[in-house]
């Protein structure tokens, strides 16, 4: 497998989770990967509750819900330790948990084996950063949460194309990206940088403890709407573009997008929401 920098942070984020002891240890000495804060007080019940929160919130708000959800499947690309997979399994009857690092994959099943029902979890580590190890048309639902951002814009592109072809014919996507914003032509050259000191065994692993140079590297793309839409629009239906009520500008490139708006969204982010196409 070609070795790309954008990987890298994932990588050294993983071999530090491995190194706490448990799941509570690596969100009170990594919080600079998962929410920002870092401290002996902090305990992965109160990370899983903020996901227990959000999860019944973006479900309703995207017209996700489904009577039968018990028995149906959800994919989630971009687990992590579990955040939000918690809530999914308590819902759903199968959750395939993917994510580009088996320590994090690792971490998510002790989050969901404490506050979820580990059963229903399937975790599937991501390798290359595109492509799911998950059988064609067998799920319900596929869910991206601050992910796509992350990876390098084919990657991204290439995740959102796995996504609807695991999701079955009117099956729903949700999936979250982040559009340009004024700091950016700072912020992306900076992470590249970031990403590319990462290689260097000299100050590479000192990087990765710093929670700054972390979410910088962190930055990899920035994805508007008809760079998502327009190539998958043959097997998208009822496509709504869902951003913040400030984000007023006109949606172009995407015909028959509907706009939607919801205050829960991050000024600089936006959602896909749609249905899977009956394939021709």
């Amino acid at each position: 497998m070609r070795r790309r920098s954008q990987l890298i942070p994932w990588r050294a984020a993983g071999r530090l989770t491995e190194r706490q002891t448990s799941v509570d240890e690596v969100v009170q000495a990594t919080g600079w990967v998962f929410n920002n804060e870092t401290g002996d007080a902090l305990t992965m019940a109160e990370f899983v509750a903020s996901g227990d929160t959000e999860v019944p919130v973006y479900l309703r708000t995207f017209g996700l819900e489904h009577a039968d959800d018990g028995e149906r499947a959800l994919v989630e690309i971009g687990a992590g330790i579990g955040r939000m997979t918690c809530a999914f399994t308590r819902r759903y009857q199968t959750v395939y948990a993917c994510d580009l690092d088996a320590g994090f994959l690792e971490r998510c099943r002790e989050a969901v084996a404490r506050f979820g029902n580990v059963d229903r979890v399937r975790t599937v580590e991501v390798a290359d950063g595109r492509t799911l190890d998950i059988p064609d048309a067998s799920v319900d639902v596929a869910f991206s949460y601050i992910t796509l951002q992350h990876c390098q814009r084919e990657d991204a592109l290439a995740l959102v194309r796995e996504a609807l072809r695991v999701v079955r014919p009117g099956g729903r996507v949700a999936m979250n990206f982040r559009s340009w914003s004024g700091s950016d032509p700072f912020v992306l050259p900076v992470g590249a940088l970031v990403r590319l000191l990462f290689r260097f065994p000299a100050i590479g692993p000192w990087l990765s403890r710093r929670r700054t140079s972390t979410r910088l590297a962190w930055q990899a793309n920035r994805l508007d709407p008809h760079q998502v839409v327009a190539p998958n629009a043959a097997a998208l239906d009822d496509v709504a573009i869902w951003r913040h009520p400030a984000r007023t500008s006109p949606l172009w490139g995407v015909d028959g997008a509907r706009a939607e708006y919801f205050d829960g969204i991050n000024h600089n982010h936006w959602w896909l929401v749609a249905t899977a196409r009956e394939p021709a």
